[in-house]
């Protein structure tokens, strides 16, 4: 049955529900592989965490088994206006400022080290141990109290909503159509289709990918694989414009931080502070007390900054795994089916390799990077023993 809008396509090869940064991310590699793409998006692309989280480009600080996709994906970020397109003239306004991830206590460096050590074991060098010289060094204005740190020099930050609309707008070039407005409500398996229905009908497409956010685990519970995926909320604070100071990303190892300054002088302020959010009515509830702690961490690492203003703040809706990693997998119950979801606190930087897995699963049926950690039955009983 074809979708009964005026000037909607009649089918395509690929289906993708979610248009966040790995849903169209995924329609652009997929379309660079020559799929006809529809993407169907319930709101707006980036409506929610592709578009309202803190923009960190960062390999700094991964779970080990996200450390192969991270190197990878920072890769295309450099040279993102090739992957995008030239002509097209955006590059998500990415700047590679360094990531640093500070100690605070004597303590929590030899935690920093052992883990340097333990990715050097495994052959990575990417993150570096640095002194409270070399601190000061990069984060001049840093309170003197701080004693060392890790150091990413290529790693750095982008702006969200731009990076989405870039990968948009390349996909739709190579003819990728986008229907906003239209939220996905079931999706079944008739024959060698995949059925989508919506409010505007019924799109089909032999293959689905199921990249639609805190609202994924529904998509993958339809189709037999039910995974402990739970929404939730996160939040972040932009202060007004201050004289420049700091030019890396900050975070630190003992206390939730994100935090950069742009070049126009605001600094923006997160590092995973959570809150209620609400699926059906999709959005999130800012919590200020949480806020002001976060702000009081601010200060205390940056104590010049007591006593500006923060302008705004707001929340997006995003989907949390136990394991904090991702589901990036072959459906296990159902055929043609690829999940792209629960990508929550770390699923900005991966955005530009998570397409491109997608379409590998799609076109070869495995991954040239390692994903087998990312598996969408490893909550289930069998792959606990």
């Amino acid at each position: 049955m074809r979708p009964d809008g005026t000037g909607l396509p009649l089918g395509s090869d690929v289906i993708v529900i979610g248009g966040g940064f790995h849903g169209t991310s995924s329609a652009l590699h997929l379309s660079r592989r020559g799929a006809k793409v529809t993407l169907l998006e319930a709101e707006y692309c980036a409506r929610h965490a592709s578009g309202v989280n803190a923009g960190g480009v960062r390999s700094l600080g991964r779970h080990y088994a996200e450390v192969p996709l991270a190197r990878a994906s920072l890769g295309l970020w450099h040279s993102l206006p090739e992957l995008i397109g030239k002509d097209l003239g955006d590059d998500a306004a990415f700047v590679a400022s360094g990531m640093l991830q500070i100690a605070e206590t004597p303590q929590e460096l030899d935690k920093l080290r052992r883990r340097v050590a333990e990715l050097n074991a495994l052959g990575f060098t990417h993150e570096v141990i640095v002194d409270a010289q070399q601190v000061r060094e990069i984060a001049p204005r840093l309170a003197h109290h701080v004693v060392g740190g890790i150091w990413v020099k290529d790693d750095g930050h982008a702006v969200p909503y731009r990076a989405v609309t870039a990968f948009r707008h390349a996909a739709q070039r190579l003819g990728a159509q986008f229907h906003e407005a239209t939220p996905a409500e079931t999706i079944e398996r008739v024959g060698s289709q995949w059925h989508v229905t919506t409010p505007r009908g019924v799109f089909t497409a032999p293959w689905l990918v199921n990249a639609a956010g805190a609202w994924s685990g529904d998509f993958a519970a339809q189709a037999g694989d039910v995974v402990p995926m739970k929404p939730g909320g996160l939040m972040l604070m932009i202060t007004q414009r201050v004289p420049h100071f700091v030019d890396p990303v900050l975070s630190a190892a003992g206390r939730p931080l994100s935090f950069k300054q742009f070049a126009n002088g605001t600094v923006l302020i997160g590092g995973g502070l959570r809150c209620a959010a609400d699926v059906v009515r999709r959005h999130g509830e800012i919590d200020f007390l949480k806020l002001s702690s976060s702000a009081q961490t601010v200060t205390d690492l940056f104590p010049h900054l007591a006593g500006i203003n923060v302008v705004r703040a707001w929340a997006g809706v995003e989907a949390f795994m136990p394991d904090e990693i991702p589901v990036i997998s072959l459906s296990r119950h159902a055929p043609q089916l690829v999940h792209a979801f629960g990508f929550s606190a770390h699923g900005f930087e991966l955005g530009p390799i998570g397409g491109q897995i997608v379409s590998e699963l799609v076109f070869d049926g495995r991954s040239t990077l390692p994903i087998a950690p990312f598996a969408v039955d490893r909550f289930a009983p069998a792959a606990v023993h």
